[in-house]
């Protein structure tokens, strides 16, 4: 039986890899802070794929939430988790000092120590197991000089790339997913007008999910999915930031229903 650990489960790419996975297999860990929709989303699943599906509360952009998921993926009487998604995450709009600062932190602790702190938890008893899966979603963003989101999504690719570096041949496999605009709740939730970008911007959750599952079994470390983003990661290298920053400046306007 393969058990597999999603948080930000009830939406977008988390719900899309909690579908993939279920269709699968995979005895599912949905992790989010919605119980009501976590409950609702294990009915879904439980009744499509026959597969179990525990729920678990937690906000972890909090020490409570994060400490909560250690301690479920350090296993003791339940199964080991054998794959790990670390998704959840959020945007803020604008520019920098835009935000307050603490909102700016909780980002921090979110993509940053919670993904720290719960790929090591995993990852112990995987090396121990000789086998398991960590997946850190990030963002085309972490090519790109675009605040404090593309910088602690700059982070997670770094640090996927040095854990799978020092892991490597104990089995555990790692994989930094990368994709550009996906459509979800993400951009509605930071109060950014999505509407603004053109339809060819947009990627679909789980086309996105199949391609990192690809690019993973292909044993690639860093996944791309779609080439118009392939192109724009590798451009961003050589190009001037205030071409990139354009883009997403123009999709962090806050949304405003007078204009649409």
């Amino acid at each position: 039986m393969t058990t597999s650990l999603i948080t930000g489960a009830t939406a977008g790419i988390g719900a899309a890899f909690a579908r993939r996975l279920a269709a699968d297999g995979h005895h599912l860990v949905l992790v989010a802070r919605d119980s009501v929709r976590l409950a609702e989303r294990a009915q879904e699943l439980r009744g499509r794929h026959g597969v179990d599906v525990e729920v678990l509360q937690a906000d972890l952009t909090t020490d409570g939430g994060i400490s909560a998921v250690e301690a479920r993926l350090r296993g003791g009487p339940l199964p080991p988790v054998d794959v790990l998604v670390n998704n959840a995450g959020f945007g803020q709009r604008g520019r920098f000092l835009d935000a307050p600062v603490e909102e700016e932190l909780r980002m921090l602790t979110l993509h940053c120590e919670a993904v720290l702190r719960l790929t090591a938890a995993a990852a112990r008893g995987m090396r121990e197991r000789g086998q398991g899966t960590v997946i850190n979603v990030a963002s085309v963003a972490a090519f790109m000089p675009r605040g404090t989101y593309a910088a602690s999504k700059a982070w997670v690719v770094r640090f996927t790339e040095g854990a799978a570096l020092d892991l490597r041949g104990t089995g555990v496999r790692f994989l930094a997913l990368c994709p550009g605009f996906v459509r979800t709740e993400f951009h509605e939730r930071a109060g950014m007008d999505a509407e603004r970008l053109p339809r060819i911007a947009w990627l679909d959750a789980d086309k996105v999910v199949a391609a990192g599952l690809r690019d993973l079994a292909r044993g690639r470390v860093v996944s791309v999915p779609d080439a118009r983003y392939k192109v724009a990661a590798g451009l961003a290298r050589h190009i001037p930031s205030r071409l990139f920053g354009a883009l997403s400046t123009t999709a962090g306007r806050r949304y405003d229903p007078k204009t649409q």
